[in-house]
């Protein structure tokens, strides 16, 4: 059965196009105007995974996701946001959102993050034709491999090819985040929130701190680099 899906995008264009697009990525998708619709369906019939527009009249997205999730419903979240400000962004991820995509935004780029929401919280529920498109990345019952790398979540290490990477506990979780999303940029906000549970704002070296660390036990002589810097973004894991 192809994955459910429930879509709830005021804009009619916008709705229309995605709910397309969508349909022909493999999902069964509802699409409605507002936040009453999408509770009511929610309610109804619980999809594998929805994708909720912040800004709608009457209940907005954020209050749907803030409903659901005090019901104790865990079904994946996706924002759709047209707010880039990172207090906006945090705040779809204190509601209980599970990720974001900012407007306008790469169809290409909600398939990616639609599937490693997916990947994450509901194994084999992905499309058939998703995945088959989607970069090479296997997750197996222990092991996470993408890029050329291997890890053991529940043992706690890293491989690269038949190396072994000595990781902190925060470089092993920060490396685990982008094995896990390879192939698809997340911005700094995702990250901070993922990895620490709060954003240090714009001016914090933070991340880039533990980046540079990673790094630093990653790369090889002669080979590529694996962890790239989206300027002004953030960062992804990929192999070029």
């Amino acid at each position: 059965m192809p994955p459910t899906l429930l879509l709830a995008e005021d804009d009619r264009a916008i709705r229309h196009a995605l709910e397309r697009a969508l349909a022909l990525e493999g999902y069964q998708v509802t699409a409605v105007a507002d936040g009453v619709e999408a509770l009511a369906h929610a309610h109804k019939s619980p999809p594998d995974v929805l994708v909720l527009d912040v800004m709608m009249p009457g209940i907005d997205g954020l209050q749907v996701c803030r409903v659901l999730r005090a019901e104790g419903d865990r079904t994946p979240i996706l924002m759709l946001t047209a707010l880039v400000e990172t207090a906006d962004r945090i705040a779809g991820l204190d509601a209980g959102a599970d990720d974001y995509v900012v407007k306008p935004f790469d169809v290409e780029e909600v398939f990616a993050r639609l599937r490693a929401l997916l990947r994450r919280t509901s194994p084999g529920v992905v499309p058939a034709a998703a995945e088959a498109a989607a970069p090479k990345q296997t997750v197996s019952e222990r092991y996470l491999e993408a890029a050329g790398l291997r890890m053991d979540p529940q043992a706690r290490r890293a491989w690269r090819g038949e190396r072994e990477l000595e990781l902190t506990r925060t470089e092993f979780e920060l490396l685990e985040l982008l094995v896990r999303n390879a192939g698809i940029v997340l911005d700094h906000s995702t990250i901070y929130d993922r990895i620490w549970g709060y954003d240090f704002g714009p001016g914090s070296k933070n991340l880039a701190v533990y980046v540079g660390y990673l790094r630093r036990k990653l790369d090889q002589p002669g080979a590529s680099p694996l962890i790239h810097t989206v300027r002004g973004v953030g960062y992804v894991l990929r192999e070029d």
